[in-house]
């Protein structure tokens, strides 16, 4: 008879050099994006620590995290809008809007009042901006380019282009511009909370991988069963509420309600975070994570040129550079065609 072999090689092994180690699946798990901020960071503050050393100070520390707190509010924001496929350029106005609310309202009524009404406004805001894009189906960047310069006239209107409103004595306002909790400043705080719920939400739930979805490919979301409209409908007014957070932080810092001064240019800002953070300005790509780092980055670019002497103009220089290098890396890595270029 016939014999049947049966095989005793023991089973394939894997040797520890095919193990991946551990700073491999580090690299992986911050990913190539945010690992270039981190060197760009260390760079940045290697330059600028040599040639002032108050730069490594506490206090200018924390100069630099109170000053891009309301900043990186707003980029966390534009963040989740961007991956969704869309825009707001209105956010800075929202945030003036709301600063001039939150103070007049505080006059008459107190700083709580104060503060849900000018999150009510950043609702507002938001929703229109949603309506206006879903059912005047207007291009996003169209729509918020509109309502910045609408919100910002509004603003200017109510509050007779002056400040308004006195809140630097009140301890409420006076907490949330100059306190601190375990050492760190409650400006710092409101970003680590928002940014961190920004996070969970699209990393761990069913809505973030929606968002995603919704930017990737948002005739493939639909045939899905996702409702876009209202998701539309529902991220731009949490960005108008963010925003709205933004404008009351500007009240707290300045002592008034400011219709323009404080919250104009932030939308540059915003977006300039997120696109070096890492989001696509397609949609569909892009993390929390990388957008602070990108805050981080500008920030100490700010504080170091001004520690350094160098003229406020070329700050605005320095950003409009950063936002075309950002887009123009995004355009590289993603291979498509530029336009006027052969093949």
């Amino acid at each position: 008879m016939p014999t049947q072999t049966v095989s005793t090689s023991s089973p394939t092994r894997v040797s520890p050099a095919d193990t991946p180690g551990f700073f491999r699946r580090f690299l992986t798990a911050m990913g190539v994006q945010n690992m270039s901020l981190l060197m760009a960071i260390a760079f940045v503050v290697l330059v600028i620590g040599t040639q002032n050393p108050l730069f490594f100070t506490v206090p200018n520390l924390k100069v630099i995290g109170t000053a891009i707190a309301i900043s990186g509010l707003l980029a966390v924001v534009q963040t989740l809008v961007i991956i969704m496929g869309g825009l707001d350029i209105s956010v800075g106005s929202i945030a003036g809007l709301a600063s001039v609310t939150s103070a007049m309202i505080f006059t008459s009524a107190g700083p709580l009042i104060g503060v849900v009404g000018a999150v009510g406004i950043g609702l507002l805001c938001g929703l229109i901006n949603g309506c206006i894009i879903v059912f005047g189906r207007v291009n996003p960047v169209i729509a918020t380019l509109a309502t910045l310069a609408a919100y910002k006239g509004i603003a200017q209107l109510i509050s007779d282009g002056r400040a308004q409103g006195y809140t630097g004595a009140d301890p409420f306002f006076v907490f949330l511009a100059r306190g601190s909790v375990l050492g760190v400043p409650t400006l710092i705080w409101i970003l680590v909370v928002i940014a961190l719920g920004i996070h969970v939400l699209l990393r761990y739930t069913t809505m973030g991988r929606n968002i995603y979805a919704v930017g990737g490919n948002d005739v493939a979301s639909r045939l899905a069963g996702i409702n876009i409209n209202r998701y539309v409908l529902g991220i731009y007014m949490m960005t108008g509420a963010v925003a709205a957070l933004a404008g009351i932080l500007i009240t707290a810092r300045t002592g008034s309600g400011q219709p323009v001064s404080g919250s104009e240019g932030l939308e540059l800002e915003a977006i300039t975070a997120a696109a070096l953070g890492g989001a696509a300005l397609k949609g569909g790509k892009g993390t929390i994570a990388g957008t602070i780092l990108a805050v981080i980055l500008l920030g100490i670019l700010t504080n170091g040129m001004t520690l350094l002497g160098v003229n406020s103009f070329w700050q605005n220089v320095a950003k409009g550079g950063l936002l075309v290098l950002a887009v123009v890396l995004q355009q590289l890595r993603s291979g498509e065609r530029r336009i006027g270029l052969p093949g």
